[in-house]
């Protein structure tokens, strides 16, 4: 895949998961010189996802689910990602 490592999460996710919300933030220059920071400007992320696919998951499924969504991105090109994963209210 091409592009910021931010599009290929995007991408990911939504082929995943058909998001009703999907916000994926670039946490890496809060993190600047911190452990794990690469120097490509793309080490840290928030990911914010709500799915209906959620709706029947625990939050720690949720997020595992996510994690195994992403691939190699987590843990291999990405130091760290945080994910608040909801199922649609109401």
């Amino acid at each position: 895949m091409s592009g910021t490592v931010a599009e290929e999460m995007r991408e990911l996710l939504t082929k995943a998961f058909e998001p009703t919300q999907l916000e994926i933030i670039n946490d890496s220059a809060q993190h600047s010189g911190h452990a794990g920071d690469n120097g490509s400007g793309e080490s840290h992320f928030t990911v914010v996802i709500e799915a209906p696919a959620f709706g029947d998951m625990s939050r720690l499924a949720r997020q595992r689910s996510v994690i195994e969504a992403l691939g190699d991105i987590v843990g291999e090109r990405v130091h760290a990602v945080a994910i608040k994963a909801s199922a649609p209210t109401g």
